[in-house]
């Protein structure tokens, strides 16, 4: 397979969570036992990538906290074996008591606000805006305080392809993410903590709710084929992304950044056009690249973004690869499952 460069009605689009469900990995299994049992923090514990990756800490030995900001959630953590706590990562004081109480050697942050089935318009993100910029800050403070000796921050690849002609909404994003990511890595160039970044793939997997809408859209001829989409989307299973994550806890040194994606991007016409066939669907309608533009234009310009990374890095350096290699892969069970 060639590698790349390192680094919708008419709702034409969902953007899609950067979470979703599924346990990590044989191979990440396999991996993981080489590793020594540490106790982790999981800020974002109930959300769709949280809730399998506490799974899989905790089916690895580690001890788990989970943060959660719904009380409804307390059971729910509990019953995969963590410790949950209840709490609002933008409530400084908050955050660093219950930091502080779990004693973490790792802080694993994963904090988002994003809707289940997807994020059609730019408001939506709002919410995870203020996450990644005063959550982090509050997160690492709470963190260095404690003691912890290692933050992994969950990022969002498809970021780092936002110019400066996406809407104001996209790019607020965009400035979002850059700021989690340069807070995380300056605190590890001042030796206060030990931090790695992984820029996830757009997430997707069985059980996602945005993975499900995207199929059951591309079913009914609700997401259309763009004629002449030069996009290049990176992506990740979620399984895949919990692996990657696992590896990180003692894998690459301070201060990495890892791409978590598979090893083919490909554009979203792609995406929809094999989805169909492998849904049993009918072929996907063939519209010009400027209504989409016209009646989704934040969905639409997320979903143009051309960007060719590479997991080339973290395959050298933590010896994590894909179990989906493909997006094809990953996509076909789940497409041919809900076909039945």
């Amino acid at each position: 397979m060639t590698q790349f460069r390192q680094g919708c009605s008419l709702k034409l689009f969902p953007i899609f969570s950067v979470t979703s469900g599924m346990a990590a990995s044989s191979t990440g299994h396999e991996r993981r036992s080489r590793y020594a049992i540490v106790r982790v923090f999981v800020a974002g514990g109930s959300g769709t990538i949280g809730v399998p990756l506490v799974t899989a800490l905790i089916n690895a030995g580690h001890q788990v906290t989970a943060l959660t900001r719904s009380s409804d959630k307390h059971k729910m953590l509990r019953m995969l074996g963590a410790d949950p706590v209840v709490g609002d990562a933008l409530d400084a004081a908050t955050l660093r008591n219950v930091v502080e109480a779990a004693f973490p050697t790792h802080v694993i942050h994963q904090l988002t606000a994003l809707p289940k089935d997807g994020v059609p318009r730019g408001s939506d993100l709002e919410a995870t805006n203020r996450l990644r910029i005063v959550g982090t800050r509050n997160l690492l403070d709470a963190a260095i305080a404690a003691g912890v000796s290692r933050v992994i921050a969950g990022s969002f690849a498809l970021m780092h392809g936002v110019d400066t002609h996406a809407p104001a909404s996209l790019r607020a994003a965009a400035a979002a993410v850059e700021s989690m990511e340069s807070q995380v890595l300056d605190a590890s160039n001042a030796g206060t903590i030990a931090g790695v970044v992984l820029r996830y793939g757009l997430l997707y997997g069985p059980g996602n709710p945005a993975t499900v809408k995207l199929i059951e859209m591309i079913r009914k001829r609700r997401l259309p084929v763009i004629h002449g989409d030069r996009s290049l989307l990176p992506w990740i299973h979620i399984t895949d992304a919990v692996s990657a994550t696992l590896a990180a806890l003692d894998g690459g040194p301070a201060g990495s950044v890892y791409n978590v994606v598979d090893n083919w991007p490909v554009s979203i016409s792609n995406v929809v056009r094999v989805v169909a066939m492998y849904a049993g669907a009918k072929h996907p309608f063939v519209v010009p690249a400027w209504l989409p533009r016209l009646v989704t234009p934040f969905a639409a310009s997320m979903m143009s973004i051309r960007l060719p990374v590479s997991n080339r890095k973290i395959r050298a350096e933590l010896g994590w690869g894909p179990a989906f290699p493909t997006w094809r892969d990953g996509f076909a069970p789940i497409a041919q499952g809900l076909a039945r």
